[in-house]
Parts: structure tokens; sequence; C-alpha cells
């Protein structure tokens, strides 16, 4: 999870640093950066839904004075989804002209989505993956990544995988994959890579990421399920 959510940390900064560099009526530009709003948007409502449909109902009918937790990750998520949307009416309002007015508005709403978004993940780690560590099983929590297989479109997954291996140590990236099936593994292997570096260098050009206190503060303070549930 940690690893997923230090994803979403940097496509979240890059898409308004990036959105914040095109020139004024440089429609094409603004083409490219929509389709990458799209993907990201798509890969983060994937994430969230499959939290709320897999994850919240078993801990909330296992859990007492902790369900305040749930119940606030459920609000969040809920939060983080509005502004969103805000951002997408902006990107309607953008990419069709590449007025600078409309961009720096977009900017902004991609702004504040991203602070929305950090808090939640922030909380999520030190509050939400301990409860889950205690009360849910091996197979409960790895029905998650089973439903972003299942729910993702094939042409987005391998840009959706590097995204999530890109800044991921040795053995965090040796972990991740090993739990992914075999033929996603191979996929990875002899296509993904090749398909992302060029996925990278469509969307970011020459600029390079620079992390910042954000995208550094995915920190594991509490572990998910690794060798079965704890109840």
């Amino acid at each position: 999870m940690v690893i997923v959510h230090r994803a979403f940390r940097r496509e979240s900064r890059l898409l308004a640093e990036l959105t914040a560099r095109v020139s004024a009526g440089d429609t094409a530009r603004a083409a490219v950066l929509a389709g990458h709003f799209r993907w990201y948007q798509r890969g983060l409502s994937v994430h969230h839904h499959g939290e709320d449909e897999l994850v919240w109902p078993l801990l909330l009918a296992r859990l007492d004075l902790d369900a305040d937790v749930v119940l606030r990750m459920e609000a969040q998520h809920e939060g983080v989804a509005a502004s969103l949307a805000r951002a997408q009416a902006a990107l309607a309002a953008w990419e069709s002209g590449a007025d600078p007015a409309a961009r720096d508005a977009l900017v902004e709403a991609l702004v504040e989505h991203r602070a929305a978004l950090v808090e939640h993940l922030d909380d999520e780690e030190a509050h939400l993956l301990p409860l889950a560590a205690e009360h849910l099983s091996v197979r409960e929590w790895q029905a998650q990544g089973e439903h972003f297989l299942a729910n993702t479109p094939k042409n987005a997954l391998l840009t959706l995988l590097g995204a999530v291996l890109e800044d991921a140590r040795p053995d965090e990236r040796t972990a991740f994959l090993a739990d992914l099936p075999l033929p996603a593994r191979v996929l990875w292997y002899s296509v993904g890579r090749i398909v992302y570096a060029a996925h990278v260098r469509r969307i970011r050009g020459g600029h390079r990421p620079v992390a910042d206190a954000a995208d550094q503060a995915s920190t594991v303070h509490g572990a998910a399920p690794a060798t079965g549930s704890a109840r």
C-alpha cells in the first residue's frame, strides 16, 4: 500500500507542475496532459473503489472503538473524489484552447486535490494500516490487488504498474512483483519496462521530477497483513 501511495503522491504533484509549464495556446501539449490526468484519475479511482468495497466494510464489522478511523477514511475518500471532480471540470475548460487563465485555474484545482489526497494518505498509513494488519487476513488484503487488475483497462495496466515501481526500493520492487501472477511478471519484464519508459518521456519531456517532503512522507506505521489474520 505504501508503495502505491508513493506513486499517487508523485503523480499528483507532477500533474500540477507539468500543467503550469504549458505555454498559452499549446493545445497539443494540453491534450497530452489531459490524457495523463484521465490515466491518473482512473488509477486513483480504482484504487479507492477497491478499499471502499473490500476493506472498509470488513473493518467496520470487526472494530468497535476504532471504527471512527474507518469512517474518517470514507469521508476523506469523498473529499478526494470531490477535489478530483473540480480538477476535471477545470481541465475541460482548459484542454481545447490552452488558455493561460484556464490553465492557472486548473493548476490551482490540482494543487488543492493533492493537498486533500496527501492528507488522506498520511492518515491512512498512520492509523488505518495498523488496524488492517490486526483485523484482516492476507487473503482479504490481497483481494485489493485482484480488484485493481480486474477493473483497470488493459492498456493502462503496464503504465500504472511502472508508476508504482518507479520509486520503489529494490526489496519493495521484488516483493511487489512477487505478488503478481506469473503472466503479469513476464509481461512487465519483456514489454512493460519499455512501455513505461516511453510513457514517461511523452508525459514529462525534459522535466525531471524532484521529490518534495510530501512525496517522502510514506512511512510504514503498521504493516499490512503478512502471515495471516491476527484475530
